[in-house]
């Protein structure tokens, strides 16, 4: 299990203690996912919160249509779930899938509680870390609801400066709210102003 990635993302908040590291660890399970296979799928609950120690996923919906709307994707070093599912135990609307093979260390909610009992500070910890989810959250909303196409793919390839090497036109485009055509065209146009 490898844990010193998590450790290093943790100490960025709080600083732990070797007794409290010690822990922490044995409420940890590790969880492989090869490509394409699910976290999580629509209608299960939420039952971890995981930590991606390696590879990629994406969080989606799907729509009436029977068509996948992207609403996240998730690299090395963040942290995958439905809060809302996790906190209530009701049955997830979003799915959480691979693209590449993935490695994550998870936490149930019942380990978490320990936790949070035990080792007082993790509160504060995931505290901040599920602020910053709601105020991520947030501005895609804000995002997608007062930003062209244009000023949306800009700002999410400088906030994912990887994304066109590792995800599909197929799925930024999704994750965009723009088609696969109108995204080849956007980016055409955005070379040709050197933007892109």
């Amino acid at each position: 299990m490898d844990v010193d990635i998590l450790l290093f993302n943790i100490n960025r908040s709080i600083q732990l203690l070797p007794d409290e590291i010690d822990f922490l660890i044995p409420l940890l399970q590790s969880k492989s996912l090869e490509a394409g296979e699910y976290l999580l799928r629509e209608g299960d609950v939420c039952r971890h919160v995981s930590f991606i120690t390696h590879g990629c996923l994406k969080t989606y919906y799907i729509n009436e249509n029977g068509n996948e709307h992207i609403v996240d994707f998730l690299i090395e070093e963040w942290w995958a779930d439905d809060l809302y599912s996790f906190f209530t135990a009701t049955a997830s609307k979003s799915t959480i899938k691979a693209i590449e093979a993935t490695e994550v260390l998870q936490i149930s909610k019942i380990n978490l509680e320990l936790l949070y009992q035990n080792v007082p500070k993790f509160e504060r910890f995931f505290r901040i870390l599920f602020q910053n989810a709601y105020i991520s959250q947030k501005e895609q909303i804000n995002s997608m609801l007062s930003s062209t196409a244009e000023e949306r793919y800009k700002l999410f390839i400088q906030k994912k400066p990887y994304a066109n090497k590792r995800f599909s036109q197929k799925d930024i485009a999704s994750y965009l709210g723009i088609t696969p055509p109108f995204l080849s065209s956007l980016k055409k146009k955005l070379r040709q102003l050197n933007v892109d």
